[in-house]
């Protein structure tokens, strides 16, 4: 996620406030991108740039933008590929993310979407009592999570599987990708009688900086009956409080 998704300043549902009228739509922040960027399809590079720009938007996540003569558009489709014919990015190239095999930033894969510099994660430790429940059917219980809090996100609490009661079936037809955490793999769980979709998942290779949340187990907050030390918290409402993000093909293993 980023400043301007989610709970962001610049998001849907912007977690503050400001001490100015803030346009509904339209805000946008140009910026120097200072590292190389490449782009591979079919084994041949379709975008080498030193001249990259970094485009938030509001109610977007941000963008990479080209000089013209840094991308091959002669190996890319019509609907792949555009130029800006106005706003900060005026006369620069834009790439449809999936119009290419891989995205390198500097030489490392960067998936899903550019990562905004003014991201943050933090992971924390805690002993906090964290319980998990669902129909009035105890799922988890843990006093040994680690809770990670993500800007624009719900703080995610996650816990060793040991800590984990409910029946756990992996789903091997949904993953999705972060640009901050790495490929998550998802969970069917057991509530009493019946399998409920997706309603956990998992990083078994997380990217450098988030080792710690390996193979824990993070329920949505937002389907869950989700208690800290025996206070019920209130169900974030997003995207994420039904299963239809599944549906999306980028979605799909």
């Amino acid at each position: 996620m980023t400043i301007t998704v989610g709970s962001g300043p610049l998001g849907h549902r912007p977690g503050g406030r400001f001490n100015i009228e803030m346009p509904r739509r339209g805000v946008q922040y140009l910026e120097d991108f200072p590292r190389r960027v490449r782009a591979l399809a079919e084994g041949q590079v379709v975008v080498e740039s030193l001249g990259v720009k970094l485009l938030h938007e509001q109610h977007s996540l941000p963008v990479w933008c080209f000089p013209p003569d840094d991308v091959r558009l002669d190996l890319l489709g019509d609907e792949d590929a555009w130029t800006y014919e106005d706003g900060l990015a005026e006369g620069m190239v834009g790439i449809r993310w999936d119009a290419v095999d891989r995205w390198l930033e500097e030489d490392e894969e960067v998936i899903s979407h550019p990562r905004d510099p003014y991201h943050r994660i933090d992971l924390r430790a805690t002993s906090r009592q964290v319980g998990v429940a669902l129909d009035g059917e105890t799922l988890a219980e843990s006093s040994n999570a680690v809770a990670l809090f993500e800007a624009s996100l719900p703080t995610r609490w996650y816990l060793p599987p040991e800590d984990v009661s409910a029946a756990l079936v992996a789903n091997p037809a949904v993953r999705t990708g972060c640009a901050y955490k790495g490929w998550a793999s998802y969970y069917d769980v057991g509530v009493g009688e019946r399998i409920e979709p997706l309603l956990a998942w998992w990083y078994e290779e997380p990217l450098e900086g988030v080792e710690r949340i390996r193979g824990k187990v993070c329920f949505f907050n937002e389907r869950v009956d989700l208690s800290l030390d025996g206070v019920l918290q209130e169900r974030p409402r997003n995207q994420w409080s039904r299963t239809t993000w599944a549906e999306e093909p980028s979605a799909r293993a």
